[in-house]
């Protein structure tokens, strides 16, 4: 069965079936994982802070600018994987998979003492202040300390998607999620912790994922204390890939984080700093954690891609890449617009299990739904269009163009972003003029991607192909 797990070959025989199933486990621990989240959010709603929710969602695109970091070096490990499995060569593979390892150890390591360095400082600069600055320092240090596990854990997963097992994270991480729920609702409810309840529960949660798959990796014969050291080609090749994938990540986070400065103005406008409620920011926080869902489900199509488009550039063969890319197109479009309108038309019930119910005309109840709502119309229903982009980018990394996607990436979803934030918005400060600006930029960095990955395997095929 071992042996089995680590001979999956996806460069043979009909495609759409193949990534169909290796993608569907994936997208339930994604959409697991994205449950187990949101409980931090639903649980914390039933402390006594009344801004916990914004708290955590204030959070969300600092925590992303420094775990971007080595989750776009883990992107690295699992393409030289991939395509080291796709050439036959297992010392490749073996050399690889112990470098990424300590690599995710680093980066883990320093990750978390630079987020609870700055943590207090970004915030501040944000625009949060008062009781929901507090308590998003409070979450942040906790979540930050528990950040080396989930590095390691990043890095896991991404050598069992590229040997093709994609059931064994399912299985570890919705027991993780398990054990996440449960101490939430120990921590919160019984200890009557709040923010840094939850925050511990993710932390110890990510602890056993990495006991449990560390061990798996090693039952499989894939993992030796003995041989874990950093190889120098193994290093360069997951720089190569990892390095533009990782700045992206941290460059798109720090676009998000002028985002989600725009959405404290907005609240600003229309409540005083210094409530005891924040509507606007707490509909946000609540209908960003709401369209998590459909965005987790379609990175699991992008996952597939870079595994796929790897292993078959690996066995040189790329005309298998256009048929990979328009599957992965047509399986992230099925799972986007289902996923987003269900959430939108149970939007009510949905939001009100984060505290943020429809609420009485003129309320701040009312502003929070409100603000939700406009979160799930202009970001939540689009997100297929971020599907495709992001299957043209999974496909360009999974061809060792990862530097080429960074700049298509940070040139149409984050520099244009910025753009319209610094020029646009201040002419009208409503939340529709925050959010209007992912649908257009996914729209514009999807053509430049496609464009770019056809051209390159166009180059491949010219240059000789096995038949």
């Amino acid at each position: 069965m071992v042996a089995q797990k680590q001979k999956v070959d996806f460069t043979q025989g009909k495609l759409f079936a193949k990534i169909f199933w290796f993608v569907l486990p994936i997208v339930v621990t994604n959409l697991l994982q994205t449950f187990y989240n949101a409980a931090d959010m639903m649980v914390v709603s039933l402390s006594s802070e009344t801004n916990a929710v914004g708290a955590v969602g204030t959070t969300s695109s600092f925590i992303h600018l420094i775990v971007n970091v080595f989750i776009g070096f883990s992107v690295g490990a699992n393409v030289v994987v991939a395509r080291n499995i796709g050439a036959g060569d297992e010392m490749g593979k073996q050399k690889a998979i112990h470098t990424a390892l300590l690599i995710g150890l680093f980066f883990g390591i320093v990750g978390a003492g630079v987020g609870i360095a700055i943590s207090r400082w970004v915030l501040t600069v944000m625009g949060t202040t008062g009781n929901l600055l507090d308590l998003a320092v409070k979450y942040t240090y906790f979540y930050f300390a528990g950040v080396p596990f989930l590095a390691v854990t990043n890095y896991l997963i991404a050598i069992f998607r590229a040997k093709g097992d994609s059931k064994t994270p399912l299985v570890v991480l919705s027991l993780a999620g398990l054990v996440n729920v449960g101490l939430n609702l120990l921590f919160v409810l019984a200890f009557k912790l709040s923010v840094e309840g939850v925050a511990l529960a993710t932390a110890i949660a990510n602890l056993l994922s990495f006991i449990v798959l560390l061990v798996k990796l090693k039952k499989d014969g894939d993992f030796s204390f003995k041989q874990l050291k950093v190889n120098k080609k193994a290093l360069k090749d997951i720089v190569f890939i990892g390095l533009p994938a990782a700045i992206q990540g941290a460059i798109i986070s720090l676009s998000n984080i002028l985002i989600q400065s725009s959405i404290v103005t907005v609240n600003n406008n229309v409540c005083p700093p210094d409530s005891t409620y924040q509507p606007v920011v707490n509909g946000c926080a609540a209908g960003s954690n709401l369209s998590n869902f459909v965005y987790t489900a379609q990175n699991a199509v992008y996952q597939g891609a870079i595994t796929f488009t790897s292993q078959n550039m690996g066995a040189n063969k790329p005309r298998r890449v256009y048929k990979i890319m328009g599957i992965c197109c047509l399986l992230s479009s099925m799972f986007g617009i289902f996923l987003a309108t269900t959430i939108f038309l149970l939007r009510v019930p949905l939001l009100s299990l984060y505290g943020v119910p429809v609420g009485e005309v003129g309320s701040l109840e009312e502003l929070a739904f409100n603000a939700a709502t406009t979160q799930l119309l202009f970001v939540c229903l689009p997100y297929f269009l971020c599907g495709i982009m992001e299957v043209g980018s999974g496909a360009l990394r999974g061809m060792g163009k990862s530097t080429l996607s960074m700049i298509l990436m940070l040139v149409g979803s984050c520099l244009l972003r910025v753009v319209w934030l610094l020029t646009v918005f201040p002419l009208k400060q409503t939340l529709e003029m925050v959010y209007i600006c992912y649908p257009v930029t996914w729209i514009l960095t999807s053509i430049a991607m496609f464009i770019c990955a056809f051209v390159n395997i166009r180059k491949k095929i010219k240059y000789g192909e096995n038949s």
